[in-house]
């Protein structure tokens, strides 16, 4: 697959092209376009009228080629976040533990016994819709290159995935080629996919969202960051060559998409897995010496975005010879180049005189290393390509004075609460409950889980589907870390602020169901076009509502990632911020998971109103999606929270799961399935229905399997925290009572079939 398609200049338009180019250039001096097509090339490029006319104020003249480019991909959505940088600072930042927030690569967090955690999300949604397979496994790939970046060995990645529904046009194929492409590359990297969530929506159909994490380790005195120092240090590129793939690939993620959209892609970049692993060891191996002074990865806007903000974020200015870039197309041109986002590729500023020593190690590991630069104090990016200047621009308008806007918003219009009691049940608990676990949002992932290589490295202890958060331990030390990513859609839809409070509050909860410390998240903001008030609207209400949640519950956010103009054909994605959790437990044999043990009494901590606006109950069982999400009380999760985490770091507590999607019955339903272990139930006095109590999806709930259950009772009883209990696991069964019961095997039998029969196209 070649990506001259994207390139707005192509052999015979180069030709064609020269004529409007003004005539006489000195080699000093970059060859400025012609005006009028200088002004078609910045809307083709995305740059907004008012933008290209600044493009013109701070060069003093009309662009050449190149630095159009390089204009248009910095100032694009993608790069710049020009719509939402005035909300995200409202997120909280800072934390004892925190040693690295938003701004870098990824963000990093002390664990103890000298060691940090460094983590990041980051979508290609847009990529993976046009070419599913290179979409996801490129997208895996560019979040190792954020972590490793840092200094960080690579121990798990996740993921957080949406799509339409199942018999949506291309769904099934998109799904396919997703899924084997984030289990491809992590597979063949050797890093181990434990984690992720997968919902199902129509508002996806002609736009899947696919966010990737990886989550590494480094010494917390050994993080390595992108900011360049040091006049006349050189610039060096390692790892695989530059090709023509992906070219604008970050402006085409700043638009929304059309019926045409599967003709962008060649801006989809081609992964190699192998060549990855190669720069892991490689970079690892050379960040031993003292000899890097700044690296960054080449991600999106490939060397143009690694360049402007090396040297940005060191005040420095930087001189690129790209006659030096290792090349693997013929006749490139310094365009193409700098706008390339093939894989694979590193750059940094070494200490003057530690070229050969760093050449050395990327030759033994077979990868391209090239000195193509060096730092200067001019402010400025000079590009020079067969001894003409092909750009000459000031960094800072370039790097951190992007435009900026507060764009209109529009609240989203409060649903009402819905009444329990005025929702008829249509069918028996013990048929919703089987239709609820066999439907395409709560049925067993291991369809997709199947692919990923969970094990390998050998240090993970509770994989997908063992525990409501991840378990990787730390090599060569008790320690572990937990991790998790959430959100739940249809609640942000209905309530941002809402929803964005439980998006987070439920990855704390994940965590701590483990007894694991929630330490701090990554976020993944999905959203529509922002230059639509209601969009923005979500988008800053569901800011709030996280900062509220991070806030209370001591869960700061170090790195993140925002996603806009998820839309096709004017219709847009469910707001979607997506929440990658990492906390810590001193022993990972503490660790609990979520399988159901035999003879355990039952605890359900928490209150429970029956709250079904938004359930899955209401949509599935009822066919209805209206009302109010449920509230989430921040003061409630965190003691709650605190009071499970304590129980089990006590060793008091044989398994525990929380409550969310489908509500109490599916949460003890899972831990079942997971073991084959059945229960007991009995629900207390109480107004609320019976449909609403089982399936209600009231927040700040677990359920606790234990072997005293009297003494649990009276610590939650002394500490002020509701709880009761709630039956006795036992059997092959759920019971009721009342001859309600229903088998577990049913239950693991119609859960296991949904997603193999949806992708076989038939019904389960």
């Amino acid at each position: 697959m070649t990506a001259t398609a994207a390139n707005p200049l192509d052999s015979g338009a180069r030709r064609a092209d020269k004529a409007h180019m003004t005539a006489a250039a000195p080699q000093s001096a970059p060859v400025s376009l012609d005006p009028t097509r200088a002004a078609q090339l910045a809307a083709e490029f995305g740059l907004k009228p008012d933008e290209y006319d600044r493009c013109l104020a701070i060069l003093g003249r009309t662009p050449s080629l190149t630095e159009l480019g390089v204009f248009s991909v910095m100032w694009s959505e993608h790069c710049s976040y020009k719509s939402s940088r005035v909300w995200l600072k409202e997120l909280p930042t800072k934390a004892p533990w925190v040693i690295q927030g938003p701004g870098e690569n990824a963000g990093v967090i002390a664990i103890g016994d000298g060691l940090a955690a460094v983590f990041k999300m980051e979508s290609h949604n847009h990529p993976s819709w046009i070419e599913p397979y290179n979409g996801a496994a490129t997208g895996v790939g560019g979040i190792l290159r954020d972590v490793f970046t840092m200094g960080a060995r690579p121990i798990a990645n996740l993921n957080a995935l949406r799509f339409g529904a199942p018999d949506a046009p291309r769904m099934k194929q998109v799904i396919d080629g997703v899924v084997r492409g984030i289990g491809g590359y992590g597979n063949c990297v050797g890093v181990p996919t434990v984690g992720g969530e997968v919902n199902f929506h129509p508002a996806y159909n002609g736009n899947p969202l696919v966010n990737a994490m990886t989550v590494g380790i480094a010494k917390a005195d050994r993080i390595f960051t992108a900011a360049a120092t040091g006049v006349g240090n050189p610039v060096v590129y390692v790892g695989s060559k530059t090709g023509r793939d992906g070219i604008h690939g970050a402006t085409m993620s700043s638009a929304e998409f059309s019926a045409d959209s599967e003709e962008k892609r060649p801006t989809v970049q081609i992964g190699d897995p192998f060549a990855e692993k190669l720069l892991i060891e490689a970079c690892m191996e050379l960040m031993a010496t003292d000899a890097i002074v700044a690296i960054q990865d080449m991600g999106a806007a490939g060397l143009t975005s690694s360049g402007v903000e090396m040297a940005g974020k060191g005040g420095m200015g930087v001189e690129l010879i790209l006659d030096n870039v290792p090349q693997r197309e013929e006749g490139m041109t310094a365009y193409e180049m700098m706008l390339s986002e093939s894989q694979e590729r590193m750059l940094m500023v070494l200490k003057p005189g530690r070229e050969a020593q760093a050449e050395a190690i990327f030759r033994k590991w077979e990868l391209d290393f090239a000195v193509i630069g060096h730092l200067t104090d001019t402010g400025r990016i000079v590009i020079r390509h067969k001894g003409q200047v092909e750009a000459d621009i000031p960094l800072a308008p370039l790097e951190s004075e992007a435009p900026l806007y507060r764009r209109p918003t529009e609240d989203t219009p409060k649903q009402p609460l819905l009444d329990p009691a005025s929702i008829p049940n249509p069918t028996s608990i013990e048929q919703a409950l089987l239709t609820l676990v066999a439907s395409p949002d709560l049925c067993s992932r291991r369809w997709i889980w199947d692919q990923y290589d969970s094990l390998v490295n050998g240090q993970t202890v509770k994989r997908p589907g063992g525990a409501d958060a991840a378990i990787v331990r730390i090599e060569d030390h008790a320690r572990a870390l937990a991790m998790t990513t959430d959100c739940t859609p249809r609640y942000v839809f209905a309530d941002p602020e809402e929803g964005g409070k439980q998006a987070v509050a439920e990855a704390w909860r994940n965590i701590t169901a483990t007894g694991a410390l929630p330490l701090a998240i990554t976020d993944n903001m999905n959203f529509g076009n922002p230059e639509k008030p209601r969009i923005m609207g979500q988008f800053a209400a569901a800011v709030r509502g996280m900062a509220a949640a991070c806030t209370t519950l001591d869960f700061p956010v170090v790195s993140g990632n925002v996603s806009l103009y998820n839309e096709t054909e004017g219709r847009a994605i469910l707001p979607t911020p997506a929440i990658g959790g990492v906390g810590v437990i001193d022993d990972a044999a503490d660790a609990i998971g979520l399988g159901m043990p035999a003879n355990a009494d039952l605890i359900l901590v928490g209150d429970t109103a029956g709250h079904l606006g938004q359930s899955l109950w209401l949509r599935e069982i009822a066919g209805r999606e209206e009302g109010a999400p449920p509230p989430v009380d921040l003061g409630a999760e965190r003691r709650n929270g605190d009071f499970v985490r304590a129980r089990i770091l006590a060793g008091e507590v044989l398994a525990c799961h929380d409550c969310a999607d489908g509500g109490l019955l599916v949460t003890v339903a899972e831990m079942s399935m997971a073991t084959g272990v059945g229960a007991t139930l009995t629900a207390p006095e109480t107004d609320t229905p019976d449909h609403a109590f089982w399936f209600g999806e009231d927040q700040a709930r677990y359920v606790l399997a234990v072997s005293d259950a009297a003494a649990i009772l009276a610590e939650a009883k002394a500490a002020g925290i509701p709880a009761f209990r709630l039956g006795r696991s036992g059997g092959a069964a759920l019971d009721l009572g009342g001859g309600r019961s229903i088998s577990v095997s049913v239950l693991r039998d119609a859960n296991e079939a949904t997603l193999p029969a949806l992708m076989e196209g038939r019904a389960a």
